[in-house]
C-alpha cells in the first residue's frame, strides 16, 4: 500500500398510485420495475475492506413549474446594471470596487502550483515567507511521498513550461460581513443565496454587492437550487426540517410585483420530516432523487412532476445500526440503487432493491470516532468506485467494500471542509491552508496557504467559482470566491 500525500436521453415520469405515493415494499425486482416504469413515463456480500493506517400540490399552492418565474437574477440585474448580462457580470468580477468585493491579500498567499513552486523564495518577499516555508514542506513532504511511489530519484521541480501569472487560480472576499455564521449557500443565477443561523438572503453579485434579507429569525443548515422545478430545497428550522421555497414566491420577496403570488404560501414540506441531518438530490436521467439521512434512518423521494410538483416519498430505510453524518445515492451500470452513507465508524452502504445493509469501509486503525467529510462517486465508473474521504485522508472503494487503488489520499492537515469540483479535483480547505487535488489519484494539483490561522467551509461552485466562508462562530462571517481558471488547470 502506498501513500500519496496528497446528457440522457429525454424520459417522463408516472405514478400510478398518487394515494400511496412511490412506497416501494417488494422484495428483488420490484425497484427494477418501479425504475423501468419511472423511465417510461416520465447481490454480492461485502467484502471486508484491507486495514489501512496512515500517518404541497401545484393547483393549491398555485406554484407551477415555470422557470421564468424563477429567475431572479435576471430581474435584479436589469434594475441595477441594465446593460449587463449574467455571462459578463461573470466575465467582469475583476472589477471588485463595481461588485462590492474586496481583495484577499489579508487573508491568503498568492496560489503555489508544485510544477512552477521555486523552493528558494526572494529575499524582499517577506509578506509570503512563513506562508512560503509552510507550502515548501508540504510540497517537499509530496515530493518524496511521490517519490517512493514511482521509486525514482530525480524530480524536475523547475519545469521550462512556466504559465503566466495571470492563468493562476485567485481568491477574492465580498466586502459585505454577515453577523451571524454563513451554514450553507447556493448559487441562483448568478446571484448568491446565503443560509446563516439567522436567516436567508441574496448576495446580488450583479450589481454593487447588495444584500436582500428573504427570511428572518429560522437557521438554514443546508440548500440546494433546482431552477428547472422552481423550488429551493433547505434543511432549516430548529427542528431540522426538509422544507422546499418556491423561487417564484422567494424572487417576491424582493420584487414585490405579483400581489397574487405574494397571497400563497411561498414553502412546503417534504414528508414532514423533522431531524435532517443531511441530503443530496441526485438527477438519474430525468428522474431527480432525494436522499434524506435522519437521526436513525435513511429516506428516499423522488420528484413527481405535474399534477403533483412535489417530493413524494420512494423507499424508507429505518432503525440503522450507524447513525448516517452524510448520505448519498449512486447508481450502479444504469440500473442498481445503492446508498451510501457515513457515520462516526465509517461508511456504509444499502442495496435500495433488497434493502439489506452493509458496510464498505471501515478505518479500524483510528481508535476514536470517525469525522466523514465528502463520498465522490468517480466519473466513468458506471457508479461502482468512490473516493471515501474522512479524517485527514481518503481512499478508493467500490460499492462491494473492495480497495480499488493502492493509494490513500492524505491531506496536508486536517481539514475542516472537503468537497468535490467539477473540474475532477477535490478540495480541502484546513486552518493553514487550502489544499486542491486530483480526485483520480490524490496528487497535490496546488495549494493556497492563510497568512493567519482560519477556519473555512466550502460554501458550493458553479463552473469555474468557487464559493466558501470564513467559520466565526459568535462573530462576523464573509464570503470568498475562488477563480480556478480551469483552462489552465486542466493543463498541469
Amino acid at each position: 500500500m502506498t501513500v500519496l500525500s496528497t446528457p440522457h436521453p429525454p424520459v417522463c415520469m408516472i405514478w400510478s398510485d398518487p394515494s400511496a405515493g412511490l412506497n416501494g415494499e417488494g422484495g428483488n425486482g420490484v425497484l427494477s420495475k418501479e425504475l423501468r416504469e419511472l423511465r417510461v413515463e416520465e447481490g454480492r456480500p461485502p467484502v471486508k475492506a484491507e486495514e489501512r493506517r496512515r500517518g404541497s400540490h401545484t393547483e393549491s399552492n398555485g406554484f407551477g413549474n415555470h422557470s421564468n418565474h424563477g429567475n431572479l437574477p435576471d430581474l435584479v440585474q436589469q434594475s441595477n446594471s441594465p446593460s449587463a448580462t449574467p455571462t459578463t457580470a461573470l466575465q467582469e468580477l475583476g472589477d471588485m470596487a463595481e461588485f462590492g468585493v474586496g481583495g484577499s491579500k489579508a487573508s491568503f498567499t498568492p496560489f503555489v502550483d508544485p510544477r512552477v513552486y521555486q523552493t528558494s523564495p526572494s529575499e524582499n518577499d517577506n509578506e509570503n515567507s512563513a506562508a512560503a516555508m509552510f507550502a515548501n514542506e508540504l510540497l517537499r513532504q509530496e515530493q518524496a511521498r511521490l517519490n517512493e511511489a514511482r521509486k525514482i530519484s530525480v524530480v524536475n521541480v523547475n519545469p521550462t513550461n512556466i504559465r503566466p501569472h495571470s492563468d493562476t487560480p485567485e481568491i477574492r472576499k465580498y466586502k459585505k460581513r454577515f453577523n451571524s455564521e454563513i451554514l450553507c449557500a447556493a448559487l441562483w443565477g448568478v446571484n448568491l443565496l446565503v443560509g446563516t443561523e439567522n436567516g436567508l438572503m441574496l448576495l446580488d453579485r450583479s450589481g454593487q454587492g447588495k444584500v436582500y434579507n428573504l427570511i428572518t429569525r429560522r437557521r438554514f443548515l443546508q440548500m440546494d437550487v433546482l431552477e428547472g422545478l422552481n423550488v429551493l430545497v433547505t434543511i432549516s428550522g430548529k427542528k431540522n426540517k426538509l422544507r422546499v421555497y418556491y423561487l417564484s414566491w422567494l424572487r417576491n420577496r424582493i420584487l414585490h410585483n405579483d400581489p397574487e403570488v405574494e397571497k400563497k404560501q411561498g414553502w412546503i414540506t417534504v414528508g414532514e420530516l423533522e431531524g435532517c441531518v443531511h441530503y443530496k438530490v441526485v438527477k438519474y436521467e430525468r428522474i431527480k432523487f432525494l436522499v434524506i439521512a435522519l437521526k436513525n434512518s435513511v429516506e428516499i423521494y423522488a420528484w413527481a412532476p405535474k399534477p403533483y410538483h412535489k417530493f413524494m416519498a420512494f423507499k424508507s430505510f429505518t432503525e440503522l445500526q450507524h447513525r448516517p453524518q452524510l448520505v448519498d445515492l449512486t447508481v450502479e451500470e444504469g440500473q442498481r440503487l445503492k446508498v451510501i452513507y457515513g457515520s462516526s465508524v465509517g461508511f456504509h452502504v444499502i442495496d435500495v432493491d433488497s434493502g439489506n445493509p452493509y458496510d464498505i469501509y471501515i478505518p479500524s486503525h483510528i481508535q476514536s470516532q470517525v469525522t466523514p467529510h465528502a463520498i465522490v462517486v468517480l466519473p466513468k465508473t458506471d457508479g461502482m468506485e468512490m473516493l471515501l474521504c474522512y479524517e485527514d485522508e481518503g481512499v478508493y472503494v467500490n460499492t462491494y467494500g473492495r480497495i480499488t487503488k493502492d493509494v490513500v489520499l492524505q491531506w496536508g492537515e486536517m481539514p475542516t471542509s472537503v468537497a468535490y469540483i467539477h473540474s475532477n479535483q477535490i478540495m480541502g480547505w484546513g486552518e493553514k491552508a487550502i489544499e486542491i487535488r486530483s480526485v483520480e489519484t490524490g496528487h497535490l494539483d496546488g495549494v493556497f496557504m492563510h497568512k493567519r490561522a482560519q477556519r473555512l467551509k466550502f460554501l458550493c461552485e458553479r463552473n469555474d467559482k468557487v464559493f466558501f466562508a470564513s467559520v466565526r462562530s459568535g462573530g462576523s462571517s464573509q464570503v470568498f470566491f475562488m477563480t480556478l481558471n480551469r483552462n489552465s488547470m486542466m493543463n498541469w
